[in-house]
């Protein structure tokens, strides 16, 4: 349905894309995901007609995104990671004021605001000042705006950022129905919890450069290896520097008392890594052996990234 292809946007001298190129399939959730300044909220802004790129193209449903903008964005709704309002309108007022822009009727614009209202769960907080609403309100009254279009393409930028757990599990499941119903889905976030749940494929990016780009059980197959999580009594930052210089030991993360390891030879380390870290003045408190999981792979490709 949308192929980005060899898209490049710079702001001043700093290169902010340096040529990325990936599909997003008709009807599926798209996963996008990168560090704090890899360009995602760039890229976004672009798919959704908000800034202009300097080279390369953009095809939705194979129409050339440039020669057929103002037809194409009918068909785009975003919800960007911070949405803005008129705080001094209710929620009746507000999705009005965008039915109006819209060009929809008077009638139309009821029919819908109401709908839409339910449908975030917010019908019983319509009359309320927009001022009065907590970042989780607003965050659904935005979902509300985006999806006022009807949109074909919707793309979310860190929808559940603001929500408690409760209601970011509200939001997934209301974006999987979007899914049913044929809505295609560009969703960003750094929960990635919420992108193994949800996404069908998933687009990694990093310093303005695409690091890969699957179907997110291809990717966790092909990028898996063993883990090894190790929960100590004191904090243990010391030991990264010690293990890292190991063959067997690709990478070490810790935090405070824990630490992950990840190792290219699973039997190796069942052999040797007891001895290495056991004779220090630090009791183990938990040891544990697992396959890793897509926040193992992300982290694996992006400080990959890093040594290039």
């Amino acid at each position: 349905m949308i192929k980005i292809d060899n898209l490049y946007k710079k702001y001043g001298n700093f290169e902010a894309l340096k040529g990325i190129s990936f599909e997003i399939k008709k009807g599926s959730i798209h996963g996008f995901l990168g560090p704090n300044g890899a360009g995602k909220t760039t890229t976004m802004n672009i798919l959704s007609g908000l800034i202009d790129y300097d080279m390369g193209n953009i095809f939705y449903y194979d129409l050339e995104f440039k020669k057929n903008r103002k037809d194409l964005l009918k068909k785009i709704g975003y919800l960007p990671q911070t949405p803005v309002f008129y705080s001094y309108m209710n929620a009746i007022e507000y999705l009005g004021f965008i039915g109006e822009i819209n060009g929809l009727s008077k009638r139309e614009v009821k029919s819908k605001t109401e709908e839409l209202l339910n449908l975030v769960k917010l019908d019983r907080a319509k009359n309320k000042k927009i001022a009065a609403y907590s970042g989780g309100m607003k965050q659904r009254l935005g979902i509300a705006v985006a999806l006022f279009n009807n949109p074909e393409f919707l793309i979310l930028d860190e929808p559940t950022s603001a929500l408690d757990p409760e209601g970011r599990m509200e939001v997934l499941e209301f974006v999987k129905k979007l899914k049913d119903t044929g809505t295609t889905i560009l969703l960003s976030t750094h929960i990635l919890g919420d992108v193994e749940r949800v996404c069908d494929d998933v687009s990694i990016i990093d310093r303005g450069q695409l690091l890969v780009c699957k179907n997110i059980e291809k990717l966790k197959n092909e990028y898996i290896q063993p883990v090894i999580d190790i929960e100590f009594e004191k904090n243990c930052s010391n030991i990264a520097e010690e293990l890292k210089n190991i063959d067997w030991i690709e990478n070490v993360k810790v935090n405070n008392k824990n630490v992950r390891i990840f190792v290219s030879d699973l039997c190796e380390a069942k052999r040797e890594l007891i001895n290495l870290i056991v004779n220090r003045n630090n009791p183990i408190v938990a040891y544990n052996i697992r396959k890793s999981d897509l926040e193992d792979v992300f982290m694996r490709l992006v400080n990959k990234n890093e040594d290039i």
